[in-house]
């Protein structure tokens, strides 16, 4: 039983479903047996769910029905009753989250049992919520053609003069571009990260009229159109100009989660043009990332990925904004998982007293016995303390690190390409240490070995160079 559907759905329920759906299968228009109720009511008391012993079907089968010999057929038939009866209870709460939605769902019932007076009524309540919706997505247009479709389909019955066929079809169209024009903004994002081909489709024939018409107006185009732009003419910067534009204007129109997926492909955007050399951009990744935060946008159920943490810290700490970032890390940390929490605050905080040029503060921070769960940025905080012995001439506690760290490498399974980038920083480092001021064709031969090596960070290979130069 504990590998079953049934199970699977139970425990993703908040307590307030739970409630919910008590009160549901209690009610007889949704259920009418009371071996259901106990079944539920069984997994929910003496946290029989998270305890797998419980969830044998016989020991589950003697609580609902002491008195029985267990009967695996009538254990299977209760289960499926309660996972009927659960999935029209999910259903029904979908349905109502919507409630635009819902009321053409009610609209089309009315209409269809000519209960005029009704239908009437209720396009009327949709079309004031329609007005007053703060949200204009392609959902909002796909109501809206909705509530168009279900009047002309009244007006084709009572009045075949008065249709609204042009609505129905501009409404439709909205929807269309909306929804296109999104999916395949996704379709690009997931193409330049997994490498994978999409077809375009119908897109391409109706591209060319998005700016020839009004659609250009309409926020819900308007803005995947711009990113579909910066997408594909990745050079020409002035379609971020004008994505950046939509946003600032118009991203109260969209829900939460779609406003982050706006939000994180304009980051991916700048950083992209950041990394391509544009330094104008690590400035506009950090007020988009800044702007994120400010209004909750990047926090999803309250909490941050550590991605997302380190590219804020990262990027400011190019610009030096110092204090920025300390903010940010004090007042944001309390997003980070429990699991990966420690070891993050810690190499984050060396990060910013390194930049800061306070390596006692920061060697104090990587010093410390501190577990990383993430073996990359373990690497990452041995690397910096690495950087902080070589400049303040601690040669031996480097010789010593550096044998841990190739040690580690050798010992732990990580990624080829991050594999071979240490190996290589190492191997570097080493030379800069036999590096002799009087020995120039060395010295030479090392600066181009370094600028050649392939993998090694760009952060990496400056640091060698810049050390190198002062040897």
């Amino acid at each position: 039983m504990k590998k079953s559907q049934l199970i699977n759905i139970l425990n993703t329920f908040s307590a307030k479903e739970i409630r919910e759906t008590r009160k549901w299968l209690r009610s007889p228009a949704h259920n009418q047996r009371q071996d259901v109720v106990q079944l539920f009511d069984f997994f929910f008391e003496d946290n029989h769910l998270s305890n797998e012993d419980c969830l044998e079907k016989p020991f589950v089968f003697s609580w609902i029905y002491p008195k029985e010999t267990y009967d695996d057929a009538k254990m299977r038939q209760v289960m499926f009753f309660l996972l009927k009866a659960i999935e029209d209870f999910l259903i029904y709460k979908e349905l109502n989250k919507d409630e635009i939605s819902a009321k053409n769902i009610l609209s089309k019932v009315y209409r269809k049992r000519k209960l005029d007076k009704l239908f009437e009524k209720n396009v009327k309540q949709s079309e004031q919520l329609l007005e007053k919706s703060t949200i204009q997505n392609e959902n909002y247009y796909r109501n809206e053609y909705q509530l168009h479709l279900e009047k002309y389909n009244y007006q084709s019955r009572v009045n075949r003069l008065s249709q609204n066929l042009q609505e129905v079809s501009d409404t439709l169209d909205i929807a269309f571009l909306a929804g296109k024009l999104r999916q395949y903004c996704l379709m690009l994002s997931h193409q330049s990260v997994y490498q994978k081909e999409y077809s375009i489709g119908l897109l391409k024939n109706i591209l060319p009229l998005i700016q020839q018409e009004d659609y250009i107006k309409v926020p819900a185009i308007a803005t995947y159109y711009f990113i579909y732009k910066t997408l594909t003419e990745k050079e020409n910067e002035s379609h971020y100009f004008q994505l950046k534009d939509q946003i600032k204007e118009n991203g109260h129109y969209f829900p939460f989660a779609e406003i982050r997926d706006i939000y994180l492909m304009t980051i991916n955007y700048s950083i992209k043009r950041m990394n391509a050399g544009n330094e104008s951009f690590i400035r506009e990744a950090f007020e988009l990332y800044q702007l994120g935060f400010e209004k909750k946008i990047l926090i999803e159920n309250n909490s941050i990925t550590r991605v997302t943490f380190h590219n804020v810290i990262s990027i400011g700490l190019k610009l030096k904004e110092f204090k920025i970032v300390e903010n940010f890390i004090e007042e944001n940390q309390k997003y980070l998982s429990d699991k990966h929490r420690e070891g993050f605050l810690n190499y984050s905080l060396a990060r910013l007293h390194y930049e800061k040029k306070e390596y006692t503060k920061a060697m104090q921070l990587l010093v410390q016995d501190v577990h990383y769960e993430d073996i990359l940025i373990g690497l990452t905080a041995k690397k910096m303390l690495s950087w902080m012995y070589y400049e303040e001439e601690e040669f031996d506690a480097l010789e010593s690190l550096i044998e841990s760290m190739r040690t580690y490498i050798q010992r732990k399974k990580i990624m080829g390409y991050h594999k071979a980038n240490f190996k290589n920083y190492i191997r570097f480092i080493k030379k800069l240490l036999k590096a002799k001021p009087s020995d120039k064709i060395g010295k030479e031969k090392l600066k181009v070995e370094i600028q050649e090596a392939h993998p090694l960070t760009k952060e990496e290979r400056n640091w060698l160079l810049t050390q190198l130069s002062k040897i």
